[in-house]
Protein backbone atom coordinates (compact mmCIF):
# COMPACT_ATOMS: atom_id res chain seq x y z
CA UNK A 1 0.00 0.00 0.00
CA UNK A 2 1.06 3.39 -1.00
CA UNK A 3 1.63 5.76 1.63
CA UNK A 4 -0.49 9.14 1.25
CA UNK A 5 0.97 12.39 3.10
CA UNK A 6 -1.58 13.79 5.73
CA UNK A 7 -3.51 17.29 4.27
CA UNK A 8 -2.34 20.70 4.97
CA UNK A 9 -2.30 22.39 8.20
CA UNK A 10 -4.67 24.86 6.50
CA UNK A 11 -4.02 27.33 3.30
CA UNK A 12 -1.18 29.76 4.73
CA UNK A 13 2.07 29.54 6.91
CA UNK A 14 0.89 28.52 10.05
CA UNK A 15 3.34 30.56 11.85
CA UNK A 16 2.78 33.51 9.81
CA UNK A 17 -0.82 33.28 10.26
CA UNK A 18 0.00 32.99 14.38
CA UNK A 19 0.81 36.53 14.29
CA UNK A 20 -0.67 39.81 13.67
CA UNK A 21 1.53 40.93 11.02
CA UNK A 22 3.24 37.55 9.93
CA UNK A 23 3.15 37.50 6.13
CA UNK A 24 5.03 35.25 3.22
CA UNK A 25 6.22 34.70 -0.21
CA UNK A 26 5.63 31.24 -1.40
CA UNK A 27 4.32 28.09 0.46
CA UNK A 28 5.68 24.72 1.24
CA UNK A 29 3.76 21.47 3.12
CA UNK A 30 5.52 19.16 4.63
CA UNK A 31 4.92 15.23 3.19
CA UNK A 32 5.25 13.95 7.02
CA UNK A 33 2.93 15.74 8.91
CA UNK A 34 1.06 18.71 6.62
CA UNK A 35 2.58 21.64 8.31
CA UNK A 36 1.96 24.48 5.45
CA UNK A 37 5.32 26.67 6.37
CA UNK A 38 6.64 29.67 4.29
CA UNK A 39 9.75 29.42 1.98
CA UNK A 40 13.03 30.48 2.24
CA UNK A 41 12.94 33.49 0.28
CA UNK A 42 9.97 34.79 3.08
CA UNK A 43 10.95 36.59 5.69
CA UNK A 44 10.45 33.76 8.26
CA UNK A 45 11.55 30.85 6.46
CA UNK A 46 9.04 28.84 8.95
CA UNK A 47 9.19 25.74 6.38
CA UNK A 48 12.62 25.17 6.57
CA UNK A 49 13.02 25.53 10.12
CA UNK A 50 10.13 23.48 10.57
CA UNK A 51 12.06 20.77 8.80
CA UNK A 52 14.99 20.96 11.23
CA UNK A 53 13.37 20.95 14.45
CA UNK A 54 10.56 17.96 13.86
CA UNK A 55 13.14 15.80 11.61
CA UNK A 56 10.64 16.23 8.56
CA UNK A 57 13.03 16.91 5.88
CA UNK A 58 11.40 16.89 2.81
CA UNK A 59 8.70 19.56 1.48
CA UNK A 60 6.51 20.28 -1.66
CA UNK A 61 5.45 23.08 -3.15
CA UNK A 62 2.33 24.34 -1.84
CA UNK A 63 1.86 26.79 -4.72
CA UNK A 64 -0.70 26.12 -7.94
CA UNK A 65 0.77 23.84 -10.89
CA UNK A 66 4.40 23.65 -8.86
CA UNK A 67 4.89 19.96 -8.79
CA UNK A 68 8.18 19.33 -6.84
CA UNK A 69 9.75 17.91 -3.62
CA UNK A 70 12.24 19.36 -1.68
CA UNK A 71 14.82 17.37 1.02
CA UNK A 72 15.89 20.22 3.11
CA UNK A 73 18.65 17.71 5.02
CA UNK A 74 20.39 16.39 1.63
CA UNK A 75 19.90 19.76 0.20
CA UNK A 76 18.62 18.57 -3.49
CA UNK A 77 15.33 16.89 -4.63
CA UNK A 78 13.00 14.21 -2.91
CA UNK A 79 11.33 11.90 -4.57
CA UNK A 80 7.53 12.66 -5.29
CA UNK A 81 4.84 10.77 -2.72
CA UNK A 82 1.04 11.10 -3.44
CA UNK A 83 -0.38 13.91 -1.18
CA UNK A 84 -4.09 14.62 0.23
CA UNK A 85 -5.83 16.99 -1.73
CA UNK A 86 -5.86 19.90 -1.41
CA UNK A 87 -2.54 19.96 -3.86
CA UNK A 88 -2.09 23.86 -3.69
CA UNK A 89 -3.77 26.78 -1.67
CA UNK A 90 -6.47 28.18 -3.23
CA UNK A 91 -5.49 29.97 -6.41
CA UNK A 92 -7.62 33.05 -5.38
CA UNK A 93 -5.47 33.37 -2.48
CA UNK A 94 -2.99 36.30 -3.73
CA UNK A 95 0.93 35.41 -3.15
CA UNK A 96 2.65 37.13 -1.12
CA UNK A 97 0.39 36.50 1.06
CA UNK A 98 -2.34 36.66 3.23
CA UNK A 99 -3.76 39.62 1.75
CA UNK A 100 -4.03 42.90 3.69
CA UNK A 101 -0.71 41.88 5.89
CA UNK A 102 1.96 42.32 2.50
CA UNK A 103 4.21 45.58 3.11
CA UNK A 104 4.51 47.73 -0.01
CA UNK A 105 8.50 46.94 -0.20
CA UNK A 106 7.64 43.18 0.64
CA UNK A 107 10.22 42.80 -2.55
CA UNK A 108 12.89 44.57 -0.55
CA UNK A 109 12.64 42.28 2.72
CA UNK A 110 13.11 38.84 0.49
CA UNK A 111 15.69 36.51 1.18
CA UNK A 112 17.85 35.12 -1.72
CA UNK A 113 17.10 31.41 -2.17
Amino acid sequence: MTRVAPPPSGTGCVECLATPDGWWFHLRRCVECGHVGCCNASVGQHASHHAHDTGHPVATSFEPDEEWFWDYAAGEAATPVPLAPPRWRPEDQPAPGPEGRVPENWKSLLHPE
